[in-house]
């Protein structure tokens, strides 16, 4: 078996490729179906997590052996507050304890390679490689025990293809995975040619791919499909590359996920960076109030969007707003204490 390798990257280009895999990661998979049990797969469905550890905590208190509660509070205590240490570790020692208890039950293995990604975000390169190998086996185990699990085999199959060879990277593996449900699980194979496209940046192959994905209702593979969306369309954003083909993707999103907030704030950047900043700003304050607008940096746009207008007022309130968002990424924060660090 071949694996492919990537020498020429820098200590900088792996640890953007460590980052990029644990978002995707945290991103991809944080509200995919992955409980038996209706009412948690509910309530991590929509990212309820405080009712999430309630629940949980309820259930372990009446049967502390009921693994998939123990999960469950293991993925409330990891994704409640990402920024809050003590909680993450407390999440990392609950899925530690799931799998001692239940080492041949797979939720109990996602849970703690979802932990593992979310640490990664916070941790510099050295201390990240350091998980990569802990993180792989525990997708690995979890795909063994779930060979159907959609969850497991799109995080694997980007784990593969986002990491250098000589950490483990490898695009055969990836393919490999997909070729084993090409027949039985067509929607899942797709989308991990979805994903090898985008390595290979072979960026018309990869849309085309994902405007011949049908993932109908399954919550799973739409959160992926809108993920997977969202980061091709970034590409034709960024540096004003090709807005109509970014707009096109976002108002495909718009649509076909009505409920979402990703199309409206796709959308709303484009107009920005056309320099429509009204109807940037309306559609921005619009996603504001949809699904799963906590997980965008929807204020951070909305504050530069403000600023450009020339309104520090709201501007300000908006990067407040972000700054204040438990689950903003920490990079976005970054980025936005130094916007209003300028501002006084």
């Amino acid at each position: 078996m071949n694996t492919q390798s990537f020498p020429t990257r820098s200590p900088r280009s792996i640890t953007v490729a460590i980052a990029l895999l644990a978002s995707l990661g945290a991103l991809g998979s944080a509200q995919a179906a992955i409980f038996k049990d209706a009412q948690l797969e509910s309530l991590q469905d929509a990212g309820k997590y405080a009712e999430l550890e309630q629940q949980a905590r309820a259930r372990l208190k009446a049967n502390a052996g009921d693994a998939e509660a123990s999960a469950a509070l293991s993925l409330a205590l990891t994704f409640s507050d990402p920024r809050d240490a003590k909680r993450l570790e407390a999440g990392a020692q609950q899925a530690r304890l799931c799998t001692e208890q239940h080492p041949t039950v797979a939720v109990c293995h996602l849970a703690t390679a979802q932990n593992l990604s979310m640490q990664m975000l916070d941790l510099g390169m050295f201390k990240a490689m350091g998980l990569l190998d802990s993180l792989k086996a525990s997708w690995v185990r979890t795909l063994a025990l779930d060979p159907a699990s959609f969850v497991a085999r799109v995080e694997l199959a980007k784990l593969y293809l986002t990491v250098p060879g000589m950490m483990g990277g490898s695009v055969s593996k990836a393919r490999e995975l997909e070729a084993a449900v090409r027949s039985s699980q067509p929607e899942t194979a797709r989308l991990i040619r979805v994903h090898i496209a985008a390595e290979a940046k072979n960026w018309r192959e990869m849309e085309t791919e994902l405007l011949a994905l049908k993932p109908g209702t399954d919550s799973a593979m739409r959160d992926e499909a809108r993920n997977a969306t969202m980061q091709l369309a970034l590409i034709f954003l960024k540096d004003g590359k090709d807005l109509a083909k970014a707009r096109s993707l976002y108002e495909g999103l718009q649509r076909d996920q009505p409920s979402q907030a990703a199309g409206h704030y796709g959308l709303g950047r484009v107009h920005v960076a056309q320099g429509q900043l009204d109807e940037g700003i309306r559609l921005l304050e619009r996603a504001r109030t949809l699904s799963g607008a906590e997980a965008l940096p929807v204020d951070h746009r909305l504050g530069d969007a403000y600023l450009a207008k020339g309104d520090k007022a709201r501007a300000l309130a908006a990067y407040e707003r972000f700054i204040a968002n438990k689950r903003a990424n920490p990079a976005n924060v970054d980025e936005v204490r130094k916007r209003l660090a300028k501002l006084g």
